[in-house]
């Protein structure tokens, strides 16, 4: 595995992190682990009906008639000051795979950004991908096929980010834009689709797949001109792109090779979990790569917010 070093411009810190990660790479001598190996030192909060409360996650109506969001509240959560926030979008549903990874497709799945933080710090967000008409949740993709048209979804995320902002002390100059699978998808396809919701973020975490490296997705405008258009609004805004050990022909040397080509120049952090799992559940287990994920998100929270 090449080390993973971002693109320029360089980061100031969190290179020793990085380094570390890739002593858990793996090689054609030693495949990399399945993360049951390590055992977890996190567990997601189950997700409850009720009011949002430090330490507790909730599902609840945002706005009525929405399917529902799941919000996250950290154990030192209080209304007299502003918190970060990490607004998740979840993989695709109806996934299982031969090492026994899956996905629900539902926000009350997600993962990754509980890992990233540890539940304390940032108010963590989940967010629904829906339907055509934005009555229901899409398990698979946005929209409706064949087209998959991200314009309820993209509606939905601007409405409900500002609100959940001023709900519960979130500070609109310190939101991070993440997902898994299909979520790493449309953190650009969805997260960069106008000018408008593209200004939402200040940073922006991808685990397992990127908008553009595969060309046959099946929505419209997955081709990499359209992908190029998109990332064109990201405005050297850091992002961490991160992929599972071994990841193959869409794997993280692809992501990489592609942001080459693409001339688009930006602060992009390279990571590999480590571990051979297709699921953002790894990050609820120790290592060198959560490490690397966790200063990353230091380093980009702590920054000016005049970027």
């Amino acid at each position: 595995m090449k080390p993973p070093l971002p693109m320029k411009p360089r980061p100031p810190r969190g290179l020793p992190y990085l380094l570390a990660a890739a002593l858990i790479a793996s090689s054609p001598a030693a495949p990399a682990p399945d993360m049951t190996s390590v055992p977890a030192d996190l567990k997601v909060p189950e997700t409850v009906a009720g009011a949002p409360q430090a330490g507790k996650r909730v599902r609840f109506e945002l706005f009525r008639g929405s399917p529902p969001v799941v919000v996250y509240l950290p154990v030192d959560w209080s209304p007299e000051k502003k918190f970060p926030v990490i607004v998740e979008l979840p993989g695709n549903g109806k996934f299982k795979n031969d090492l026994g990874d899956t996905c629900t497709g539902l926000p009350e799945g997600c993962s990754l950004g509980y890992g990233l933080s540890g539940g304390r710090g940032c108010v963590w967000v989940c967010l629904p991908f829906l339907n055509q008409t934005g009555n229901a949740v899409a398990v698979t993709w946005w929209g409706d096929a064949p087209g998959h048209q991200p314009d309820s979804t993209v509606a939905f995320i601007k409405r409900s980010v500002p609100a959940l902002c001023e709900r519960f002390s979130g500070d609109p100059g310190r939101v991070i834009l993440c997902g898994f699978s299909r979520g790493a998808i449309a953190v650009n396809a969805i997260g960069l689709h106008d000018d408008a919701i593209a200004g939402l973020w200040r940073g922006f975490a991808c685990f397992s797949h990127y908008d553009g490296v595969n060309e046959r997705w099946p929505f419209d405008g997955s081709d990499r001109a359209a992908a190029r258009r998109r990332l064109a609004r990201l405005k050297g805004r850091p992002q961490l792109i991160c992929h599972e050990a071994a990841g193959g022909k869409h794997g993280l040397d692809a992501t990489r090779a592609y942001l080459e080509q693409s001339a688009i120049e930006g602060s992009f952090t390279f990571l590999e979990s480590g571990f051979r799992n297709h699921s953002d559940a790894w990050l609820l287990r120790p290592s060198a790569a959560r490490n690397a994920a966790r200063d990353w998100l230091t380093r980009v929270l702590g920054d000016s917010p005049d970027q």
